[in-house]
């Protein structure tokens, strides 16, 4: 496997077949995990093209596996950037990490697309109804 990622929150790796796997740690891991599993699924159900595709969760490894969405983007207008970003809001979801470097560029079909959903929100969603990681409260 190829180490694409190597930091305090994450590392992420490309398998030889093209799949990533990525292991969460530090700060907020669990949480973190359980979101991005919750906003790709959601995503996913609602039909979105651009996203990865979740396609193995481990949540006592933190460790998930999704479809490649592409190479990195190295340069993007800001325009275009927030078309993105703006485009994923039409499917319920704000990034809320909008940068360059959650974009990939996806040559088979020569689509930007989205990753690393760890802080997104599902829009409209009640904070009080998004399950907690952990055991469960009294």
């Amino acid at each position: 496997m190829q180490q694409v990622k190597d930091t305090q929150r994450a590392t992420v790796r490309l398998g030889f077949d093209g799949r990533v796997h990525k292991t969460f740690r530090g700060p907020d891991a669990e949480k973190r995990f359980a979101n991005e599993v919750r906003v790709l699924q959601h995503l996913e159900k609602r039909g979105c093209p651009f996203v990865p595709r979740l396609l193995e969760a481990d949540p006592a490894e933190l460790k998930m596996i999704t479809t490649n969405c592409g190479q990195r983007v190295t340069q993007l207008s800001e325009s275009r950037l927030k078309e993105l970003f703006a485009e994923l809001e039409t499917y319920g979801v704000r990034h809320d990490d909008p940068y360059l470097r959650n974009v990939t560029y996806r040559p088979g079909d020569g689509r930007f697309c989205l990753i690393d959903f760890e802080f997104a929100t599902i829009l409209g969603e009640d904070p009080a109804d998004v399950p907690q990681p952990g055991p469960p409260q009294p």
